[in-house]
């Protein structure tokens, strides 16, 4: 095994659950999200002498974020699901798990768009601009994306105020 492959494959073992944990919060489907998590990996492999240098991980993020709308637009299964009160997490809302379910819950009912956006704002951390750069967007698309996303979480899961509240 030669450096790059060596380099590689430390990197990839290194980053491969973070890449999953972001590709599930982007897809909502575990096994799709392994697809993607496989897919990212191979094109990062097959670039790794330009990217081991760069930000291999933004690059990673970038090829599950848009091959996940390339997914959802060949399949159009944009059907919003709107959660009706029967469905609604009625135990304590602080326990971790029920919040979880909740957030899980409300995040079913984002458009992809809106689910992507969501996750690289406030799940990755990444700012407005690398947002609109992941999803060849502009900034005030992805403005717009959050402040839609954001109602909707609220709506949908008013028991997560509080985790809702101070996002913008």
């Amino acid at each position: 095994m030669d450096h790059d492959e060596e380099a590689f494959t430390r990197w990839a073992r290194e980053r491969q659950l973070a890449l999953l944990r972001t590709a599930v919060l982007l897809t909502g489907d575990r096994h799709r999200a392994e697809d993607l998590v496989q897919e990212a990996l191979a094109a990062v492999a097959a670039r790794w002498r330009r990217l081991e240098s760069g930000h291999p991980e933004a690059y990673a993020r970038q090829v599950l974020v848009r091959r996940n709308i390339s997914w959802w637009r060949k399949h159009r299964r944009e059907v919003v699901r709107e959660v009706d009160d029967a469905e609604r997490v009625t135990r304590d809302p602080t326990a971790a798990s029920d919040r979880r379910l909740a957030l899980d819950r409300a995040l079913a009912g984002l458009t992809p768009k809106q689910r992507a956006v969501v996750v690289l704002r406030f799940y990755e951390d990444l700012p407005e601009r690398e947002v609109a750069e992941v999803l060849g967007v502009s900034a005030g698309t992805v403005k717009s994306q959050t402040h839609a996303a954001l109602g909707r979480l609220r709506a949908a899961a008013p028991e997560l105020a509080d985790l809702l509240g101070d996002l913008r």
